[in-house]
């Protein structure tokens, strides 16, 4: 008579999801109990990699990171710029005097990367901070209200003399409140501050008055502490003329008067121009810093330092190919770097798997890098700028695009005006305008006209 068989029950959920019954089992004494976790992913791993088809090159640790603003995992030829800024940190903690900043390039060079670093290299010497981002439709009142009051709230529990903060918050809550397009005496809008506004001071409704004061009174904050305050403005061309007249007033204030605030901005090439036209002192007032393509060694740097961290390599065809496709443009280096990493089929990438992944690296630039721009255009400013990209990829005159398109230069002011006010033109000098978006003119001349 052969021994009784005893069936194990099997829970339900081995039944549902189809798990063998001896995973489930206890384990044997003096052996360590597997978690739920470690199951899980272990079991995946295998039917992973078929997938990925490599264990070298894995798409979940691809490194590259093509993104507005974000940053790449390695911010390479930028150490100029960033030993710039120290010196400038340095020098107001030390009650020296200097100029604000102010970066300018073409879009995807990296400018917002680098204010963000610069904001973080700010906050690690517990200086108070605080970012906006300029739009051509509204006045920067709010916006700058809204900034201070972070960088003095990343001031305010350091400070002994609360009635201090109390003072300037009051302030503060005066200029916020005091709209330029109310009527006197009233205002439409009321930030979260809970004191009392102040009267007499940054209430006047002038906003070259009021954020001169503003800025005044916050700088004798950050002096209490010994520490500086910082503003940073992103996109800092689509600021309104008037109020880009009130900002240049109050640095020269502050320049003069040697407050610990400096104003640091990011914008298009053109920015400079818009700041002299504004004030016929601000080419003194700020430090001026153009941010350009990555050289060779930077741009191959941005690509190896990542991927070695990740245990991939590249041959040197690979890194040829990926400079040619980027043209040294850092968006572009991230953007074909992390195409070129989820196609290719081991390590060392090779200059096969460049060729293989730029049409895809491509086809997705030109959906949300120039796509997403072209798209904001009327017919007749993209009439304009195909006009301009059929003469070529440098700055052309504006007499040229009124040739090519066979119209009189004035009929076309409206199209040109527009496109400089919508960010993808700017003019380089007078009389010549250039693409604020680097290899726009080849996306262009591949679009039917």
């Amino acid at each position: 008579m052969g021994r009784a068989i005893i069936a194990t029950p099997v829970p339900a959920c081995a039944m549902t999801l189809n798990v063998a019954p001896h995973l489930l089992a206890p384990k044997a004494p003096g052996r360590p109990r597997a978690t739920r976790r470690s199951t899980f992913y272990g079991n995946l791993r295998r039917p992973l990699y078929p997938v990925i088809k490599s264990e070298s090159v894995d798409p979940v640790r691809n490194p590259y990171a093509p993104g507005a603003g974000q940053r790449p995992p390695e911010l390479a030829g930028r150490d100029r710029e960033l030993q710039q800024f120290e010196v400038v940190l340095e020098r107001v903690a030390r009650g020296r005097p200097e100029r604000s900043m102010v970066l300018t390039g073409l879009r995807g060079v990296g400018k917002t990367v680098l204010l963000n670093t610069f904001k973080s290299m700010a906050m690690q010497r517990l200086w108070g901070t605080g970012k906006i981002e300029a739009r051509p439709d509204q006045s920067i009142r709010r916006a700058v209200a809204a900034a201070m009051h972070m960088a003095i709230r990343e001031l305010a529990p350091r400070h002994r003399a609360p009635e201090r903060i109390e003072d300037f918050l009051g302030v503060l809550k005066a200029f916020a409140m005091r709209d330029p397009s109310a009527a006197k005496g009233t205002s439409h809008w009321s930030p979260g501050i809970d004191v009392p506004a102040s009267r007499g001071r940054a209430d006047s409704g002038d906003l070259e008055i009021d954020l001169t004061e503003l800025f005044v009174d916050a700088a004798s904050v950050a002096t209490d502490l010994g520490v500086g305050i910082a503003l940073f403005i992103d996109e800092m061309q689509d600021v309104q003329a008037a109020d880009v007249s009130a900002l240049c007033a109050a640095c020269h204030e502050l320049s003069q008067s040697g407050g610990p605030l400096i104003v640091v901005g990011a914008g298009l090439p053109h920015l400079p121009s818009v700041l002299s036209a504004s004030k016929s002192y601000s080419e003194r007032l700020f430090r001026y810093a153009r941010i350009d393509r990555l050289d060779r060694a930077a741009a191959d740097h941005a690509l190896i330092a990542p991927a070695e961290r990740e245990g991939v390599e590249f041959t040197q065809e690979a890194l040829d190919a990926l400079y040619t496709a980027a043209d040294g443009y850092p968006y572009f280096v991230q953007a074909y770097g992390k195409v070129t990493w989820d196609l290719a089929l081991g390590s060392p990438i090779t200059a096969d798997d460049v060729r293989l992944a730029a049409p895809e690296a491509e086809a997705e630039l030109a959906v949300g890098f120039f796509g997403s721009r072209y798209e904001r255009a009327t017919p007749a400013e993209r009439d304009y700028m195909h006009a301009m990209a059929s003469i070529g990829d440098e700055p052309v005159a504006t007499a040229e695009v009124a040739e090519a398109l066979t119209r009189k230069p004035s009929s076309l002011s409206p199209a040109r005006d527009s496109l400089i006010k919508k960010g993808l033109i700017y003019s380089a000098e007078r009389g010549l305008i250039a693409f604020t978006v680097p290899h726009f003119g080849k996306f262009l001349r591949a679009q039917p006209v």
